[in-house]
């Protein structure tokens, strides 16, 4: 095996497995090295498939290798660096270790070459997330991994329904352009989007995120959702009901987290309009669309991670993360305000950040196709990042109300993690050659700073943030909680319990009465003398059918007699006895 063939996640699953055997500063150094040697061995990969083996009758490769996947590399193993590197105080192996194999699973979906490899990666990037929400320990994060965990069953189980009904109708496990439309593919998508965090089923995003600890937060941003992203690029390019999907969540991730208090919970809505963007890329499907989608993909894993790094940096010294009880921190936490704001102004497009030399690529081929409503939408969408992310996410965090806390800035590699992310930000926003030079979808012709567009985007960001503080009184923040689609879940989940609850534990209350309770006791009275309980019955049938009472009462003292002297056969009894068993097996085996 050469460097140019070695799978990069391979040394993310080694470092998993190293961390317990090292000591402290071991483990330090291995969580920095190995994302740093991950990048240098994608820089060398040269495009086909490796890693090949059989599973099912398929031959399949874990390694694909071509311009799409290691762009996607590229970002998922800088991205690591700085995570890690902003992780640096911690000392527990339990939450790297479930770092560096999510991360690993992420890699290995982004490179697999089948659906089959897609599906176990896809299945352990859920799996070893899930323990970065648990790490926290509070009952807020048990109750929010739960939830987390079971949408990525729904979706898992979605995705490998429709990959088996995939391979039975064509005979293929290649992950490539879908062409044909049908329940195979539906399902795939829906596996996909689930992933994605599109409306109805994205509440898990906003509910479990800020409920993850401090440092798994910022790694949780960059990796589930872009992998559905380049997923979405591989196989479902081009599909016009994507551009739908994409403009409602532009749109939804917007209102949302306008009415969230709580920081963390901000940024997440975010992840979920940014991402809709790319979606909306991905629908329209030109080159330059999904260039667009692409690269802003790279770019949002940035300047979000960078966000959810000043975010956390607040939480970790303050340990508070809704907006009413912050305020006031840029006089103790400059650095970080300043750092924070950088993420703030790209995840907005301003210019000369990276958000500015990406994000419009996506709406300038929309309207390079005519798309008048898609440029619409997402123009106003562009707004309301300013307004949420851009403006309120620093202003209540930094600035507005001081409620007297008085931190400090946070520990030296924090600091050095954000500036880095600052660093490429910018980098990206000044000279986007470098990216723009390893998108996989041909030559890009797009020119950010026209004059033109650039008075554009200004006038855009100032009646944004005019918009902001002209409306201040109303986007103040009070203790409140927004309802999200999982609440029909939470509470759909009770009532399902106890719909359950009321019917099959009535049904098994009726049948304990019915059959434990009476039936034997009337079967014990029954077959306690049943001659006599049958001549009985029959006179009682006979006289009433003759109507004549005093004839029934002869026939009573009669039976009675024959029963106190025994003068009718034992062998009555038994026949009755093994008719009743009899009709019991014929039922119980009909």
């Amino acid at each position: 095996m050469t460097m140019s063939s070695l799978h990069p996640s391979l040394l993310f699953f080694i470092g998993a497995i190293l961390l317990w055997i090292l000591p402290l500063m071991g483990r330090r150094a291995l969580i920095l090295l190995v994302p740093a040697t991950a990048f240098f061995i994608i820089t060398q990969l040269e495009p086909g498939t490796y890693f090949g083996y059989q599973l099912f009758g398929f031959d399949l490769n874990l390694l694909r290798v071509d311009k799409l996947s290691k762009v996607f590399g590229y970002v998922f193993t800088l991205n690591a660096f700085a995570c890690f590197l902003f992780a640096q105080h911690l000392k527990d192996r339990y939450e790297h270790t479930a770092s560096l194999a999510y991360i690993g699973a992420a890699l290995g979906a982004v490179f697999a070459a089948d659906l089959i490899s897609l599906y176990l990666f896809w299945e352990v990037m859920a799996i070893t997330s899930t323990f970065l929400v648990l790490a926290r320990k509070t009952e807020r994060a048990y109750g929010a991994a739960f939830r987390y965990v079971m949408i990525h069953i729904f979706g898992g189980l979605c995705l490998l329904a429709g990959i088996l009904l995939q391979v039975n109708a064509t005979g293929s496990v290649a992950f490539d352009g879908f062409t044909l439309q049908g329940w195979p593919t539906y399902l795939i998508l829906i596996g996909f989007l689930v992933n994605a965090a599109a409306p109805p089923v994205n509440a898990w995003l906003s509910d479990a995120y800020p409920e993850a600890t401090v440092t798994g937060g910022v790694i949780m941003t960059a990796y589930t959702t872009k992998t559905a992203v380049y997923t979405l690029i591989r196989g479902f390019a081009g599909w016009e009901v994507l551009m739908f999907v994409g403009c409602a969540m532009a749109i939804y991730g917007i209102i949302w987290a306008i009415l969230e208090n709580d920081m963390r919970r901000i940024l997440a809505y975010s992840i979920i309009n940014q991402v809709g963007f790319m979606i909306c890329g991905i629908g329209i499907g030109t080159a330059m669309a999904l260039n667009g989608a692409v690269s802003h993909a790279f770019a949002h894993i940035i300047y979000k991670a960078l966000l959810w790094m000043s975010a956390g940096a607040v939480l970790y010294l303050t340990g508070k993360s809704k907006c009413t009880d912050l305020g006031g921190l840029y006089k103790t936490m400059p650095l970080t305000m300043i750092f924070g704001t950088i993420g703030a102004l790209a995840i907005s497009s301003f210019p000369f950040l990276s958000g500015y030399t990406t994000k419009p690529m996506i709406i300038y081929a929309g309207v390079n196709e005519g798309l008048f409503w898609v440029w619409l939408i997402l123009e106003i969408a562009s707004a309301g990042v300013f307004l949420h992310a851009g403006i309120k996410f620093p202003y209540f965090v930094f600035f507005a109300k001081d409620n007297g806390l008085r931190p400090g800035e946070p520990p030296k590699h924090m600091l050095l993690a954000m500036a880095f992310l600052s660093f490429v930000c910018i980098f990206l926003g000044v000279y986007p050659q470098p990216l723009y030079d390893i998108l996989p979808f041909g030559a890009v012709d797009y020119h950010a700073y026209t004059f033109e567009h650039t008075i554009n985007q200004f006038q855009l960001l100032m009646f944004s943030a005019l918009a902001f503080f002209m409306l201040l009184p109303l986007l103040k923040r009070t203790e409140t909680i927004s309802i999200d689609t999982d609440w029909f879940y939470r509470k759909g989940g009770r009532l399902f319990v106890l719909g359950c609850d009321k019917l099959f534990n009535g049904l098994n209350d009726f049948g304990d009465k019915v059959f434990v309770q009476k039936l034997p006791a009337l079967l014990g009275r029954f077959f306690s003398d049943p001659a006599r309980n049958v001549q009985m019955q029959g006179a009682q049938l006979l006289s009433e059918a003759a109507g004549d009472d005093d004839q029934l009462e002869q026939r009573r003292r009669k039976i009675e007699h024959r029963t106190r002297n025994l003068a009718y056969p034992i062998g009555g009894s038994v026949f009755l006895a093994v008719t009743f068993v009899a009709i019991l097996s014929l039922l119980f085996f009909i």
